[in-house]
């Protein structure tokens, strides 16, 4: 029995100004989208359009707040083939939130205050 990672799910509290965000900081589009009959969801699942792996944004109508991430210490990680360029669009986006340069690393967050790690293609 082999398992394969499919995708990862956020719930986000704007739909659209996430898209957005992970259009403009990570280049990510649009691969699907599933909408509930009576307006109660949208599921919106992003691609990078070069591996098989997604990820799921949720929208709930009924949402009536942001959510809250509690200590928040999950985070996706995101591999770049240019760092320095990629430092450098996420600190004219004001999104970058911490940074490691001992490791190499930095993390920037999205709309809802996910973490999201930035690390360099390993070579």
């Amino acid at each position: 029995m082999k398992f394969t990672m499919v995708h990862n799910n956020l719930n986000v509290f704007d739909l659209e100004k996430s898209l957005r965000f992970y259009q403009e900081a990570l280049g990510l589009t649009v691969v699907r989208e599933k909408h509930a009959e009576d307006g109660s969801y949208k599921i919106v699942y992003l691609g990078d359009g070069t591996s098989s792996h997604q990820l799921e944004l949720t929208w709930l109508r009924d949402m009536d707040r942001p959510y809250d991430l509690g200590d928040n210490e999950f985070h996706l990680a995101f591999a770049v083939d240019d760092m320095e360029a990629a430092h450098k669009k996420h600190a004219e986006m004001g999104c970058i939130c911490y940074e490691n340069p001992k490791m190499g690393i930095y993390f920037i967050n999205d709309p809802d205050d996910y973490w999201l790690e930035i690390v360099p293609v390993k070579k």
